[in-house]
């Protein structure tokens, strides 16, 4: 149903479309089902989870009004930060780094965020380089008696991803058999495992980790580059009994199938969403046909058209 007009840019947060892949799924697999989030305002799920955190502060007076916020982060999370910060009035301080896209820089500056960046030569995402970030960031509260969001210790992260959950449900008929979803944060698969699972307990939980860092499954730290995902290190929030299974995804895998998404399917996302369907079709091989696989598209794919993942020539995006 179209929506009427929205009283402001957060009404317009959260009831994206969901999809049915095609092209990719071979006969006698499962259905796959792809929510994409890249319809939010940001073009990220993670406008649901800023929206949550920051109405969440404000109304227990965590947040004054006025009051800076701050926030270390790989660039989605900073932008959704930025636009609702924008929204309601706050200030806002971001440490991210290089080894993250520009397109989330220049996206997060243009919602008015002062940026610091810290430097990564290598363009690997590890463990140290999250570190750094976070110590900036607490730092930077202090001086400038900020609200730290803290997105890895804080629980509101994981209620706004409840709604993502709650539209799955609806928007399938009810008819999920396995959810799939990478783990950054770990807030997104817990909310969305807590929502699907009031409403049918035994779907399968399958959490999505880089193969080069494979914390989870392996408890080896290492790097990568799949924006977004992949600490290095095991989130706060982990919480491995919410989970069934765990897929491993190389980089180079994760970005091939990014790829193919936007040429063979249509939807343009970026290197995590890439991770999650290539996950997605074995858990849906697996499972076999009448199941359905459910996972997210978690991110519009203009973040990282200048990153290694859309900078490759026509011929090298593969087919079916």
């Amino acid at each position: 149903m179209m929506r009427g007009v929205c009283g402001s840019i957060l009404e317009a947060i959260g009831g994206t479309p969901m999809v049915q892949l095609r092209s990719l799924v071979r006969p006698g697999m499962a259905r796959v089902l792809v929510k994409i989030e890249g319809a939010n305002p940001t073009g990220s799920k993670k406008d649901r989870m800023a929206l949550e955190v920051i109405q969440s502060a404000r109304r227990d007076g965590r947040l004054a009004p006025g009051q800076p916020v701050v926030e270390y982060t790989g660039g989605s999370t900073g932008t959704s930060l930025a636009l609702v910060c924008s929204a309601l009035g706050h200030p806002i301080f971001l440490v991210t780094s290089d080894a993250f896209s520009q397109e989330k820089r220049d996206q997060m500056a243009a919602f008015g965020a002062e940026i610091e960046i810290v430097s990564c030569p290598d363009g690997k995402i590890t463990a140290d380089l999250f570190r750094a970030m976070i110590a900036r960031a607490s730092e930077i509260a202090e001086e400038r008696r900020a609200y730290w969001t803290d997105q890895l210790n804080n629980n509101d992260a994981t209620r706004g991803y409840h709604s993502l959950g709650e539209e799955i449900w609806e928007q399938s008929d009810g008819q999920v058999d396995a959810y799939v979803e990478s783990v950054g944060t770990a807030h997104g698969i817990l909310g969305v495992a807590a929502a699907l699972r009031r409403k049918r307990p035994e779907i399968e939980v399958v959490a999505v980790e880089p193969a080069e860092s494979p914390v989870i499954s392996e408890g080896r730290t290492g790097g990568h580059r799949i924006e977004g995902i992949g600490l290095g290190f095991l989130p706060p929030a982990w919480d491995g009994s919410a989970v069934d299974r765990v897929e491993s995804v190389a980089s180079a895998d994760a970005h091939d199938m990014a790829r193919r998404l936007a040429a063979i399917e249509g939807i343009f996302a970026g290197a995590s969403s890439g991770a999650n369907v290539a996950a997605a079709l074995r858990v849906a091989e697996r499972l076999g046909e009448g199941r359905t696989v459910v996972t997210t598209a978690t991110d519009s794919g203009f973040k990282y058209v200048s990153t290694e993942v859309y900078r490759r020539a026509p011929e090298d995006s593969g087919g079916p």
